[in-house]
């Protein structure tokens, strides 16, 4: 780790699966973190799994040994290519800058960071970093009870140069529709470094696979809430402005995390499961085996 029919397929293909966050109500909810650095690891084949869990390890007991402030956590790949990613939150930048920096004059953590990064480097064939700013105005019920969840569906969008307005009005239009569905939410992100061109990256978070099930038929009531004239209009929208969407889902990665507190009370069994203990060996007999 570093520190339906009557509308153009295309419009499915980036709105179908905003209301995949429909949910229980929460009674924890964790509100989106303003800045978020994202890291990711991309692994050479057959050097994910268990192998980049237990390098990823060393980080996570280092900052444990070191009893640091700041948590992050981890989500694997399911679809794409294989990569893991890590999510650390920040309420300001100059928040990030002094944990960045505290990290720099701590000589036993550093080191302590240097050698899992030597092992874990090994498992590798690319790493980047992105820093996100959280997009209140273009996200709907962002607050979640992120410590129960265990997917996000992530949306990257690259906005063509000088068409932004056509995006805000793209989003606002599926707003319109989407707040008229209880519990769907999402988080919107600008990303403001790291990526090429002008990017928004969305995460959905899921508490069960199920949720996609469901949110199958929550489209229908989202084609209905547009109609006729807002799904044309969505269309020409998405054709001006959208150059290029990729949707991906991810895993909860809870042996590569490194969470606050409160999550692991919140949900232990997920956050810190017990290990399991080794099986007995069968009690010794004085008899001899039977000929």
């Amino acid at each position: 780790m570093k520190t339906i029919a009557s509308y153009s397929l295309v419009s499915v293909f980036i709105f179908a699966g905003l209301a995949l966050a429909a949910a229980q109500e929460a009674t924890d909810t964790v509100p989106p973190p303003k800045v978020l650095a994202v890291f990711r690891e991309f692994v050479k084949p057959g050097k994910g799994g268990s192998l980049h869990e237990k390098a990823e390890s060393g980080f996570v007991q280092a900052y444990a040994r070191a009893k640091w402030p700041q948590h992050y956590f981890t989500v694997n790949s399911l679809t794409g290519k294989p990569r893991a990613l890590f999510l650390i939150g920040y309420p300001t930048f100059e928040a990030w800058e002094k944990d960045n920096q505290a990290q720099q004059k701590n000589p036993a953590l550093s080191a302590a960071l240097d050698r899992a990064s030597i092992a874990d480097g090994e498992l590798l064939s690319e790493a980047d970093g992105t820093i996100l700013v959280y997009n209140e105005e273009q996200s709907l019920r962002g607050p979640v009870d992120i410590p129960h969840m265990r997917y996000f569906e992530i949306y990257v969008y690259r906005i063509r140069p000088g068409h932004r307005n056509e995006w805000d009005e793209l989003v606002k239009l599926v707003k319109s529709a989407y707040d008229k569905i209880p519990n769907v939410h999402w988080a919107t992100y600008d990303a403001d470094y790291g990526l090429e061109g002008q990017n928004f990256v969305i995460f959905i978070p899921l508490k069960s696979a199920s949720e996609i099930d469901k949110g199958f038929e929550d489209d229908k009531q989202f084609a209905a809430n547009l109609g006729a004239d807002g799904l044309k209009r969505l269309a020409e929208l998405e054709a001006a402005c959208v150059e290029h969407s990729q949707r991906n889902l991810f895993q909860f990665s809870p042996k590569m995390s490194y969470p606050p507190d409160e999550w692991v009370k919140a949900d232990p069994d997920f956050w810190k499961p017990k290990a399991a203990m080794p099986a007995k060996a069968p009690a010794k007999s004085d008899e001899k085996p039977k000929q």
